[in-house]
């Protein structure tokens, strides 16, 4: 494995970026391969979702091995003692940039507790990585309960202006980090960062996990 940090934006965000990080990755596209079709994700995720239990057995398997692994690099990038699982599951963008709603055009936040993390792995040989942005109007980077409504007010006010997956700076968001998709990369950082896919016009949208964008997508929560 080979990690290396960010600092991202005004505020320095951390964020983790692990090269190499399972060295298995045919085997864990199996796995994804084995539990499909994903069922439509819930929230405003653009695709289909498969969360995974105790009970998928190997592919469960490999998110706690994930979470081992990278866990070093989590609690020195955050300062943390440990962290509690969240949630794990395999991921797939499949929506047309043309029906994408209003909320999925725009950088989202995960949480607005900087204790909650994400853990991405990109499964694919698909150029679609991660972005990072400031929303220009309130110079917003990391969504708290303190700034939450005051972000929400200018994202509904420049939503209309928004068209398609947002890959680069707009009007409305200025990008202020990027992480490129790389087979068996691992990035990690705070759910309250402003973020989201890049999602390249040429992309396959397809549901299937061995030719569109796998992900797997873990989140875990801080302990202090």
């Amino acid at each position: 494995m080979t990690p290396s940090l960010l600092r991202i934006g005004h505020g320095e965000s951390p964020v983790v970026v692990v090269d190499d990080a399972s060295g298995a990755v045919d085997r864990i596209v199996d796995l994804a391969a084995a539990l499909a079709p994903y069922p439509a994700a819930g929230g405003h995720y653009p695709g289909v979702r498969r969360v995974l239990a105790a009970g998928d057995g190997a592919a469960y398997d490999y998110a706690t091995a994930l979470l081992d692994r990278v866990a070093p690099f989590v609690g020195g990038a955050f300062a943390i003692d440990g962290f509690d699982w969240i949630e794990a599951s395999f991921s797939i963008v499949t929506t047309a940039p043309q029906t994408l709603t209003p909320v999925q055009r725009a950088p989202h936040f995960d949480a607005t507790d900087e204790g909650y993390i994400a853990v991405l792995h990109y499964l694919s040989d698909q150029p679609a990585g991660t972005a990072f942005y400031r929303q220009r109007a309130t110079g917003i980077e990391r969504v708290d309960d303190g700034n939450r409504a005051a972000f929400l007010a200018a994202a509904r006010r420049d939503g209309p202006a928004l068209d398609g997956y947002i890959n680069a700076s707009t009007a409305a968001f200025e990008q202020i980090g990027r992480v490129d998709a790389r087979r068996d990369r691992v990035v990690i950082y705070q759910g309250c960062l402003l973020h989201s896919g890049i999602i390249p016009d040429d992309l396959p949208l397809s549901a299937d996990p061995r030719r569109g964008r796998l992900t797997a997508n873990l989140f875990v929560q801080a302990q202090r």
